[in-house]
């Protein structure tokens, strides 16, 4: 049986990781057929970080092609990974395609894929922010809708699909659990200290990256405000994404000393963050659950969240770029008894139950 799977941005692939170790661990315990996989790199997020050490730090297996569509409009984007995804399908000829997430790499690789009369799974499936203006929305729901197997990651995302009417329609839909989880617990002990920081200790970690907060010359203004005022009392440590610092410098928004600032960070070093913080004050939506796994409150400075069972069990404050309510959050998070026992993404073992049941449905259909 042989998967090409399909990403393009650095997440992606430490996600992908879990389940090419779960292959990997398959073709080792597994007396039947041997799986392949070929990865596609689609190269829509240029990462300078993604280095040989990138794939050795992380054990994750390098891609086997790079089809380098990067810095286009949506569209362009979009139209050349289908055309470049479809020539790797037509000379692999693989049994499923496997997407992950929300990105244009997404919905290209199960759409080419779909054309082609080629199975299509999508780990990350049935997630909804219900906002249309996010392009990630949009790639969310075409892809779910040409998929053969849905892994959703949620109990909330299984409802979404049931409301959406996936019950009357013929696309499998499982309660995975999420592959993020999965990979948190793998990679936890190789977590490492960030330059910069040898001597804070209790710290508020905080991300800001989003397009709708940072080129929003108010929003970022409110935001920073907020961080300056919570860093009265717990200092705040900002690994600052480049978009971020730009428009920092443009609308002269210059942060105190009680906002340490540091260089992006990979992502041995933000488990390390995440597992010496207080709470995490983000607009990220992968830190969200991330903040969770490793049991600390979160602050999301978003007006809406794809990961609403987090909001649900109060493990998570919803703010939008209001000063007053982030601060209201900040000290409610430390005021709250949280409960982070809530079993909300899985056990650990999501990569394992999406390999078997790729093999179990292409064995039942053959």
């Amino acid at each position: 049986m042989k998967i090409i799977t399909v990403v393009g941005a650095r997440p992606q692939f430490v996600k992908a990781a879990v389940v090419s170790r779960a292959i990997a661990k398959h073709n080792e315990t597994s007396k039947g057929e041997k799986l392949v996989e070929k990865i596609v790199h689609t190269g829509q997020h240029f990462d300078e970080n993604m280095s040989a050490v990138f794939f050795d730090q992380m054990d994750i297996p390098r891609p086997h092609y790079n089809l380098e569509v990067n810095n286009l409009s949506h569209g362009a984007m979009t139209g050349q990974m289908l055309e470049k995804i479809e020539e790797v399908l037509l000379q692999e000829n693989p049994d499923w395609v496997l997407v992950y997430g929300d990105t244009n790499s997404t919905v290209a690789g199960a759409l080419a894929a779909k054309k082609l009369h080629i199975k299509v799974a999508h780990v990350e499936a049935g997630l909804r922010s219900f906002n249309m203006g996010m392009p990630e929305e949009i790639n969310r729901i075409l892809t779910d809708r040409i998929s053969d197997i849905l892994f959703c990651p949620t109990k909330t995302a299984i409802e979404n699909l049931k409301n959406e009417g996936y019950t009357n329609i013929d696309i499998i839909q499982i309660l995975s659990g999420d592959v993020m989880y999965d990979a948190a617990l793998y990679y936890m002990n190789q977590a490492m200290r960030p330059n910069g920081i040898e001597n804070i200790k209790g710290f508020v970690l905080s991300t800001i990256h989003r397009q709708e907060n940072t080129d929003d010359q108010g929003k970022l203004k409110v935001i920073f405000e907020a961080l300056e005022e919570i860093a009265q009392q717990q200092k705040v440590v900002l690994p600052l994404h480049p978009r971020t610092r730009k428009k920092l410098h443009e609308f002269q928004i210059l942060p105190s000393k009680n906002v340490k600032i540091l260089e992006p960070v990979g992502y041995f070093e933000m488990i390390w963050l995440l597992m010496h913080c207080s709470c995490v004050i983000t607009d990220s939506g992968g830190l969200q659950k991330e903040a969770f796994f490793f049991k600390r409150p979160c602050i999301t400075v978003r007006e809406e969240t794809e990961w609403v069972e987090l909001i649900q069990n109060d493990v998570n404050f919803l703010t939008g770029s209001n000063k007053e309510r982030m601060i209201d959050a900040y000290n409610s998070s430390r005021e709250k008894n949280i409960n982070f026992e809530i079993d909300l993404y899985g056990s650990g073992n999501t990569g394992e139950k999406i390999i078997n049941a790729l093999v179990a449905h292409l064995a039942s259909s053959n």
